[in-house]
């Protein structure tokens, strides 16, 4: 059979037609649903990234609440916290906590201050610290996220995450009215993921990060973003940390850490 002549297809932005007239648009159907040219929508405000660029790229203008983020990492430390820091600021300034998984590293409540976070309203769960081993790790966070009473989730996977686990995961998601982070392997891109929206960070450069977008409610974005991150410390961090150093200041508190919590 021939082809339909193009002119005579109707513009990507015109309603379907039935012989009774005009029909819906699919995202005016349900949030879920959209045009393969358009970005998704969702009932929900996004959250602002901080970084026009990226959020000129996300559906909805920021990160998407409800469901997993996914960032794919080389490793960790390339500037993660730092393209995530704005965003969960305002999550505390709303009144809400935020709550970190598993970093692989000890947190520095200083570094944090400087990015304009709370350290009081921030509480960091060590699972791997206590969880007895072949026992669930995953369950405080998929717990945490079915709450409904925090406010953003940043948890670092294990690593060989079974594709059944993730989407436990994003299940619970749908109940977490905020952003919902999870960091995981490089390798990890080479295999499906229930995550809606997926992002691959890579260093480029000093305080400079590039994202490929793998995953998105929409069109597919063929080139990388390139985006300038805060400075790790800035020179008013700088002189703080060599006054503690030097015993010339007190340092600050440590992080509370938990290793247990019962959310139910």
């Amino acid at each position: 059979m021939d082809a339909m002549p193009t002119s005579l297809l109707p513009p990507a932005s015109a309603p379907v037609r039935s012989a009774r007239g005009p029909l819906a648009s699919p995202e005016t159907l349900h949030p879920s649903l959209w045009l393969a040219h358009q970005f998704g929508r969702s009932a929900d405000n996004a959250l602002p990234s901080g970084f026009g660029l990226l959020d000129a790229q996300l559906p909805g203008g920021g990160w998407p609440r409800r469901v997993l983020s996914e960032l794919l990492l080389p490793h960790p430390g390339i500037g993660e916290i730092r393209l995530l820091a704005a965003s969960l600021a305002a999550v505390q300034r709303s009144g809400r906590l935020v709550m970190m998984f598993d970093p692989p590293a000890a947190v520095s409540a200083p570094a944090l201050q400087e990015l304009g976070l709370d350290v009081a309203q921030l509480l960091v769960v060590q699972t791997h610290l206590q969880v007895r081993p072949g026992a669930d790790r995953l369950w405080a966070l998929e717990q945490a996220l079915k709450s409904g009473h925090v406010g953003a989730v940043v948890a670092w996977l294990p690593q060989r995450l079974r594709s059944e686990r993730l989407r436990r995961l994003q299940l619970a998601a749908h109940a977490h009215d905020g952003p919902a982070f999870v960091l995981r392997e490089m390798a990890a891109q080479g295999h499906a993921s229930a995550a809606p929206l997926r992002l691959a960070l890579h260093p480029a450069g000093a305080d400079q990060l590039a994202l490929r977008l793998l995953k998105r409610r929409g069109p597919p974005l063929l080139t990388p973003l390139h985006l300038a991150l805060p400075p790790v410390l800035s020179a008013v961090a700088l002189r703080r940390a060599q006054a503690w150093s030097e015993g010339l200041a007190e340092a600050p508190q440590p992080l509370r850490a938990a290793t247990f919590i019962n959310l139910a």
